[in-house]
């Protein structure tokens, strides 16, 4: 019996873990979303517009575009993540919460929310807590909260067409033939215990 996309999310919800089954439903429903409405931008399903481009901006720093391939957000991975927090609460907490901080700690440091913040100030606060070393009582909120965002951006990015282009992964296909590289064969027979018999 195949899970339904529904006994997955609730599994999702038990284990807070993100399956490769889990994320392929999640990245096919929001495809099914999207083109409901061809070319009009993404609405959150429960984040509010602000805490949805901060994550945005979130996203786009643990995995920006470069020259060779596209970033977490052309993957969607801010949407990934809000679709999901739409349909778990918890998952819907440590988001509102950790978006929450993010903007507390800018405003307290800076006067102005981390989406509103410069650039060079956003990179900083993440350099903070991007490393448990740094922990302190005022920063381990913000440590654990981009702890699992990066994660899950991650998650959102790899298990996606882009992150999947981006790897080189071409499915699971049969191969007519397989051949195994003359290199790899000529190191296995170096170290084997044998070669010099």
């Amino acid at each position: 019996m195949n899970p339904t996309r529904r006994d997955l999310l609730i599994a999702f919800g038990a284990t807070g873990l993100i399956t490769p089954a889990l994320a392929q439903h999640v990245h096919q429903a929001l495809l099914e979303v999207k083109s409901l409405d061809p070319g009009a931008a993404y609405q959150p399903k429960y984040l509010t517009g602000h805490e949805y481009q901060t994550l945005r901006r979130l996203s786009d720093l643990i995995i920006p575009a470069d020259e060779h391939s596209k970033g977490a957000l052309d993957a969607g991975a801010a949407e990934f993540i809000d679709f999901l927090c739409s349909r778990n609460e918890k998952l819907a907490q440590i988001y509102t919460g950790g978006l929450a901080w993010m903007d507390a700690t800018m405003q307290h440091h800076h006067q102005v929310s981390f989406l509103e913040a410069k650039p060079e100030q956003q990179t900083a606060l993440l350099d903070l807590i991007a490393y448990k070393k740094n922990e302190t009582p005022e920063l381990l909120a913000g440590i654990r909260f981009f702890d699992w965002c990066r994660r899950m951006v991650m998650d959102a990015y790899y298990t996606s067409p882009v992150g999947m282009a981006d790897i080189g992964f071409m499915g699971n296909k049969a191969l007519s033939s397989f051949s195994v590289p003359q290199e790899a064969v000529d190191y296995a027979v170096k170290r084997s215990p044998f070669a010099n018999s």
